[in-house]
């Protein structure tokens, strides 16, 4: 064995693949569409066999749906980040949707998740991704932020309506329509 080297175990190896073949799909997805983007091309631009694209993902359905994934997880990261627990749950709620909206401002971003990725994957499994994302900080952040006022409004109603609203934003954004300006909120003393 070759000294001062590090050996990799098989599963970082296997999502270092993955991860590779993954950000090469999203460029080949922006760039030419679903329909267009075909693996070889792929498997080319990510330096890899066919053989291991399709030891990972079972078809470029597949990929997709993993480059959907990622990009929801990425967002998802972004509002985390952006929670600040000396802020009011209102101005937390107000600060993760700014930082949903500045992540989504990634070039390609909003219309992979909200254009290509219903297209391609149907509603419901778009849906299923996010559940358990963006939808659910959403839906945290909600329940805190009426709790604290006292409010007895439904959840999941305002979750789906803001939810709708924050999409069309993005689209608005990543077209231009519309500049996003935010200064967050002091944390308390």
């Amino acid at each position: 064995m070759q000294e001062g080297r590090i050996r990799r175990s098989n599963p970082q190896r296997s999502a270092e693949m993955r991860a590779r073949l993954v950000t090469a799909a999203r460029e080949f997805f922006l760039t030419h569409g679903y329909a267009a983007a075909a693996t070889p091309a792929i498997v080319a631009a990510a330096g890899v066999t066919r053989g291991a694209l399709y030891h990972h993902f079972d078809d470029k359905r597949a990929i997709f749906h993993a480059v959907i994934e990622a990009e929801a997880r990425a967002a998802a990261a972004a509002i985390t980040e952006a929670d600040d627990p000396n802020l009011s749950a209102a101005e937390r709620l107000v600060a993760g949707g700014f930082a949903y909206l500045a992540a989504m401002q990634l070039p390609g971003r909003a219309r992979l998740m909200l254009v290509d990725g219903p297209a391609v994957l149907g509603h419901e499994t778009i849906r299923n991704i996010e559940a358990g994302l963006g939808e659910a900080l959403l839906r945290e952040g909600l329940a805190a932020a009426l709790g604290e006022g006292g409010s007895e409004l439904p959840v999941g109603a305002l979750a789906s309506l803001l939810s709708a609203m924050f999409e069309r934003a993005s689209l608005d954004l990543a077209q231009g329509a519309v500049c996003l300006l935010y200064t967050s909120p002091s944390p308390r003393d």
